[in-house]
């Protein structure tokens, strides 16, 4: 792409994109649909991986976050990579890498192995996904314009995760558990014919150099501070939690003092003094935290506890999704006559409603009560999302995008992790506790009636009559118990932010930057 000056001091000074422009959009809304798929898709295939595998309750829950992880530990790396080196370049490594590892994943022969490729997937995903935002932030310089094309990213990603579970349904219903990885392949073969042709490449003109101590050191404040996180709430060692809890803080800490000594920071921590951006970002994380905590409980208890066909629990989930997609795209003109912090906030109000449906939901709940929650989550999901990235975007010049947009992502990818991490070790944490085990069984049987919802189903489907009926129903009552005290904790979460939106966000409307940057 030939060098030309972007100057965006105001939305009546930007071009208008053209027709190339939107269709380059509908190309890269294809890797941001499989990388938010991939966050959930694994959601209806965990009750037949774990019978498959035989796995361990912790071993599942790497499995899910070892790939929204690596993504998040990775994103703010290469967001700077693909400012330096091209963000459609980068792009497209990361479509070739992320069909391979697909591939791998689907055909995994041991548990292992599966985790190993979720690894891979985090790697490639990390460098699709801030090219994708920090593109659009590029192609799209007029202020309404871009607003519509991130509420259509946001729309795309919130969407994603919601339609994970219905394609891995579908999938599961006629094919094996490694079919739902082999669907990325053909869209990524598509992506990588039609890329070069329709998005433009863009780099920073002015780029720093690549921190490769920032990277290990960002690394060092995800990992530990998770598995501190998971390790507490399944009742491991306290001295564990800490160490690794201190671990990560100190890592952080060092991180953030190393960009703000550095002349060309890979991340310009100095943002996050920004009232609206830090509290944009905070959205980010705990909407989508929302969302993939809610579909984690949700799909185990269609299919287990309800008895679904992963194609009917997906179809339930369904009119949820649809709203989601409408929440995101219907408050654009909502934005343009309110405050920021007033959409927002009443939006993930609308997220903790969800949550105290299931609160107060009990035991037995039917499949249309969950899915009138999920349609009141999407609500909030869909609404607040465009809004909080909009604010993101707006607040740095086009040639940093690429660095706001790895922190918007970041926050994506640190809120699925604790969706899982942290309500999914709760929950986990709670059906132990409250789990009854009946006489007779071996000591495999119990560690694997223990371990996992999906693992006493298949123990009791090895038992008599009496046995199994008493295992089933313990194990019913012990998850759904859990459910109700993990989804009462999420919504006080989700009050809590709402609560923070109101404040962080007030005022927050984006300014014009009045730089100048030379995009190549």
């Amino acid at each position: 792409m030939n060098p030309r000056a972007v100057h965006t001091p105001s939305p009546s000074l930007a071009p208008t994109a053209d027709r190339r422009a939107w269709f380059a959009l509908a190309v890269l809304m294809l890797p941001v649909l499989l990388v938010s798929v991939d966050n959930t898709v694994l959601s209806f295939a965990l009750p037949e991986i774990s019978r498959h595998f035989a796995t361990s309750g912790t071993m599942l829950l790497w499995i899910v976050d070892s790939y929204p992880l690596v993504l998040a530990g990775l994103l703010v790396a290469m967001g700077s990579f693909g400012d330096r080196f091209g963000r459609r370049r980068l792009l497209m490594i990361g479509a070739a890498g992320f069909a391979l590892f697909s591939v791998a994943a689907a055909f995994a022969p041991t548990a292992e192995f599966l985790l190993a490729s979720r690894v891979g997937l985090g790697v490639f995903g990390a460098m699709l996904m801030p090219s994708t935002l920090s593109l659009i932030r590029n192609i799209f310089t007029d202020r309404n314009q871009r607003r519509i094309a991130i509420a259509v990213w946001a729309a795309g990603f919130s969407a994603g995760a919601a339609l994970g579970p219905l394609l891995g349904g579908l999938l599961l219903e006629h094919f094996w558990w490694g079919s739902v990885f082999l669907l990325a392949v053909p869209v990524l073969l598509l992506m990588l014919a039609l890329t070069p042709a329709v998005v433009p490449e863009s780099r920073d003109a002015n780029p720093g150099r690549v921190d490769y101590a920032g990277i290990v050191l960002s690394i060092a404040t995800m990992l530990p501070v998770v598995y501190a996180i998971k390790n507490l709430a399944k009742g491991g060692p306290l001295l564990v939690s800490v160490t690794a809890a201190f671990v990560g803080i100190a890592a952080g800490t060092a991180f953030v003092v190393r960009q703000l000594q550095r002349r060309d920071p890979m991340l310009d921590v100095r943002l996050f003094t920004i009232r609206a951006f830090s509290g944009a970002v905070l959205v980010n994380l705990l909407a989508i935290f929302s969302l993939v905590g809610f579909l984690f409980f949700v799909s185990q208890h269609l299919q287990l506890v309800l008895g679904y066909t992963p194609l009917d629990a997906g179809l339930v989930l369904l009119p949820g999704l649809l709203v989601t997609i409408v929440a995101g795209l219907a408050v654009v003109p909502v934005a343009r006559r309110l405050p920021p912090h007033v959409v927002v906030s009443v939006s993930l109000l609308f997220s903790a409603l969800a949550y105290a449906m299931l609160a107060l939901l009990g035991e037995g709940g039917s499949a249309g009560f969950l899915m009138i929650a999920f349609v009141v989550l999407g609500i909030g999901v869909g609404a607040s999302e465009t809004v909080s990235n909009d604010l993101i975007l707006s607040t740095v010049p086009a040639a940093k995008a690429g660095a706001a947009s790895a922190v918007s992502e970041t926050a994506y990818e640190v809120g699925s992790v604790l969706g899982t991490a942290v309500l999914g070790s709760i929950l986990l944490a709670s059906y132990q506790r409250n789990l009854l085990l009946p006489a007779g069984l071996t000591s495999a049987q119990a560690d694997s009636a223990t371990e996992t919802l999906g693992g006493a189903v298949e123990v009791a489907s090895q038992l008599g009559t009496g046995n199994a009926s008493l295992l089933r129903d313990s194990a019913f009552h012990a998850f759904d118990s859990g459910v109700t005290v993990t989804s009462g904790i999420a919504a006080l979460l989700m009050i809590g932010a709402s609560v923070l939106a109101a404040w962080s966000l007030r005022g927050g409307a984006p300014v014009a930057t009045g730089r100048t940057t030379t995009e190549h």
